[in-house]
């Protein structure tokens, strides 16, 4: 592995930490709590997601449409 591309991995896990910690500072340090909101602001965002698929047009979209499924695996 090239020293330029594990140095982007760690730039891009320290984001990620940041990430989370920040989510978890904005709930006092309460796992439960991030994730009961991260949960929620999901299902608002795919319910947001269903009502703009609904009201696009196919030659608007040039016959793209959006998928509630992530393409991307999540890394554990």
């Amino acid at each position: 592995m090239s020293a330029e591309k594990q140095t982007s991995e760690i730039e891009e896990f320290d984001t990620w930490m940041d990430e989370v910690a920040s989510a978890l500072a904005w709930h006092g340090g309460d796992a439960e709590a991030t994730i009961r909101t991260l949960l929620a602001d999901c299902k608002h965002l795919r319910e947001q997601l269903a009502l703009a698929q609904i009201a696009m047009s196919v030659g608007f979209t040039r016959r793209w449409a959006p998928c509630q499924e992530r393409q991307d695996e999540v890394t554990r």
